[in-house]
């Protein structure tokens, strides 16, 4: 049985190259603005609950997205808020 031969590709336009990886580690993510992160108050007794629940969800969203350990993640989305104002 013989191998396959392996394809070799050569690069002509290196600006579009170095564009297209450029591109490939761009981030964006968008923020609902009315989505309200503070929990509503629940009027019963003992503690009240600090983060809304699509909040918590959000957090949790990013934790499984990204890999990333539950106080990571914490730091992340704080300094995404931050960023966002």
């Amino acid at each position: 049985m013989s191998k396959p031969t392996s394809l070799t590709y050569k690069t002509r336009n290196w600006a579009d190259y170095n564009a297209a990886l450029k591109r490939r580690g761009s981030l964006t993510i968008w923020f609902d603005p009315e989505m309200n992160w503070d929990a509503e108050p629940s009027g019963k007794r003992g503690r009240s609950r600090t983060f809304s629940d699509a909040a918590i969800q959000t957090c949790l969203t990013m934790k499984v997205l990204f890999g990333m350990a539950l106080r990571q993640t914490t730091g992340f989305v704080e300094s995404l808020l931050r960023l966002t104002g």
